[in-house]
């Protein structure tokens, strides 16, 4: 893929995106916070609090639900009007989360600095063009703390339908393989499948110590 296909790719995601969110509710911004999460943070075994980063954080549903749970929370999204409304849901709630507006794959260019105990991502990851996940995840190991966690869910390498036909990364999903590749350092502890229609898994990595 040559520099142009790069930028149409990314151009083509950020569209694709910002369309979901001009057009009202987008399918991975549910307004609850999944068991997944709320099980690393309350369940038996329950992380103790500490610094997270929330990768795709949408409208802030699930950084405020850390912030009210104690975490330092910091969170990122590549689309403005995202984190307009991130912003109204943390004052609502009276919680402190640092938003950001940017590219979770260009942390350098953002006041991210780490390091984090946990990074949570709803459909982030499996979203961001393939050029650029190699980028994504030497950023989170930059800016991991020894045993930290990475929470991820992602849609399996199945096409989801328009506007997905011109964005190849989103046709090709994620892998565990694929993780397991581009997280050196990392150790992939548990793969979940989820429970949509189409192929979903909720993968947990730990940062070696």
């Amino acid at each position: 893929m040559d520099d142009k296909q790069r930028d149409r790719e990314e151009e083509s995601v950020y569209r694709a995106l910002e369309g979901y969110y001009r057009g009202g509710k987008p399918p991975w911004d549910t307004g609850v916070t999944p068991p997944e999460l709320s099980a690393l943070v309350e369940g038996d075994g329950a992380l103790p609090p500490g610094r997270a980063l929330e990768l795709g954080c949408g409208t802030g549903t699930n950084a405020v639900y850390l912030a009210r749970h104690g975490w330092d929370v910091a969170a990122v999204d590549v689309i403005e009007h995202a984190v307009d409304q991130a912003g109204k849901k943390a004052e609502a709630a009276g919680v402190a989360v640092r938003l950001l507006h940017g590219d979770a794959t260009r942390l350098d260019e953002l006041d991210v600095p780490g390091p984090f105990d946990l990074f949570f991502d709803l459909s982030c990851y499996c979203g961001i063009p393939l050029h650029r996940r190699d980028a994504y995840a030497a950023g989170l190991t930059h800016r991991a703390a020894p045993g930290a966690r990475l929470l991820m869910f992602g849609y399996g390498p199945e096409p989801l339908g328009n506007p997905t036909s011109e964005i190849t990364s989103w046709a090709a999903g994620v892998t565990a393989d694929e993780l397991r590749t581009r997280f050196p350092g990392w150790e992939l502890v548990e793969v979940t499948p989820g429970t949509n229609s189409v192929p979903t898994f909720w993968f947990t990595l730990r940062r070696s110590a």
